[in-house]
């Protein structure tokens, strides 16, 4: 899958976190910007790419959305020794945090520079006797810099942001680890999709969206659903893969397809059109059953201005908020092929077609 390969692992080398997507945000609109007719920002800095349908004016609307904002830390203050406090954005399991290399956008003297850095874990002797041998909680854990006290208070200052410094890595068996990969693996598929939209006609208008702030409350999927108001909405983030101690029937197999997802955030005609679509490609896939909250901007989505019927896809994928998420290659190629043939088989009275109870 070469020509997914380059793309991800850019993605996944790149900062962005929730609130401060700019660096990914930028590297995804030049990917996209051959594949739509235009692209923009929202007011909060979701992307926004539209590909125009051939349907009669006015045209109904899918939007498909994807969050490109990534967990990380932040700097909450120095210590007399120069070394760093820190506090998530997002959720972070500080279990995985003790020796992680780490990159701090430092913003004072000289303006933004970034220091290489690493999570460092005080001797247990130095903690508070009630931790015993557990996990460390965040704020006893310290990023080290290497640099002097002096130093570091001219150059870091509290708020800074602090992200994962690991560099993707393909495993065996086409798969690929890496930081971000919730959600920019899903980005990649939403990509995946446009690409193979080029030279093919949908009757609708398609817009592709990378929201912003979904780790942080689905801020950009919501409003950016209310300033496009779509017909119909498709969403696509990952979910629990089966792994190590997560093999029961709440995980699904990596590798096998992904989910398609029930319950009250999704559209029971949406859901049915994509699992019919799903059937006659031969695309594997599971159901899985979300009968609250489903946490992801489907709920942001759904109940975006007057609502929007929406449904949603999942990424399996292991290790989830952790530096070293693992997905399959061939789910996020088969996720964006799914995609592209909904877009370009949605006819223009689709809507009339659908109710609640289908």
């Amino acid at each position: 899958m070469p020509e997914l390969l380059p793309f991800l692992k850019d993605l996944l080398s790149l900062p962005g976190l929730s609130s401060y997507e700019e660096p990914v945000a930028k590297a995804i609109r030049t990917h996209w910007a051959p594949l739509v007719d235009e692209v923009g920002l929202s007011r909060l800095g979701s992307l926004h790419g539209l590909r125009k349908g051939t349907a009669k004016s006015p045209r109904p609307a899918l939007m498909i959305c994807t969050h490109m904002d990534a967990i990380g830390l932040m700097v909450t203050g120095i210590t007399s020794g120069g070394f760093l406090h820190i506090t998530q954005v997002g959720g972070v399991d500080p279990r995985v945090l003790p020796g992680q290399l780490v990159e701090v956008h430092a913003s004072g003297e000289g303006g933004t520079k970034i220091l290489p850095g690493v999570v460092a874990q005080p001797p247990g002797r130095l903690l508070p006797p009630e931790l015993d041998d557990g996990p460390v909680p965040l704020e006893h854990l310290l990023v080290d810099t290497g640099l002097p006290e002096r130093q570091v208070k001219a150059v870091v200052r509290v708020g800074d942001l602090v992200s994962f410094a690991s560099r993707p890595v393909e495993l065996a068996g086409e798969t690929i680890a890496g930081h971000t990969l919730d959600n920019r693996a899903s980005v990649a598929a939403l990509t995946v999709c446009l690409e193979e939209l080029q030279g093919r006609s949908h009757a609708w208008d398609l817009w592709a969206v990378a929201s912003v702030q979904e780790e942080v409350g689905l801020i950009g999927a919501q409003t950016s659903a209310y300033a496009l108001q779509p017909s119909l909405a498709l969403v696509v983030d990952v979910t629990f893969a089966k792994g190590p101690g997560a093999n029961d029937w709440e995980t699904f197999p990596l590798g096998k397809g992904p989910t398609l997802v029930m319950g009250p955030n999704i559209h029971p005609a949406a859901h049915k059109a994509l699992k019919d679509l799903a059937d006659r490609l031969e695309i594997p896939y599971a159901i899985e059953y979300a009968p609250r909250h489903t946490g992801t901007d489907a709920h942001a989505t759904q109940v975006a201005a007057d609502g929007i019927p929406t449904a949603l896809l999942c990424i399996p994928l292991r290790y989830m908020h952790t530096p070293v998420e693992v997905v399959a290659l061939k789910d996020i190629q088969r996720v964006g092929r799914l995609m592209a043939e909904f877009t370009a088989g949605l006819a223009p009275d689709f809507m009339d077609t659908i109710t609640w109870d289908n």
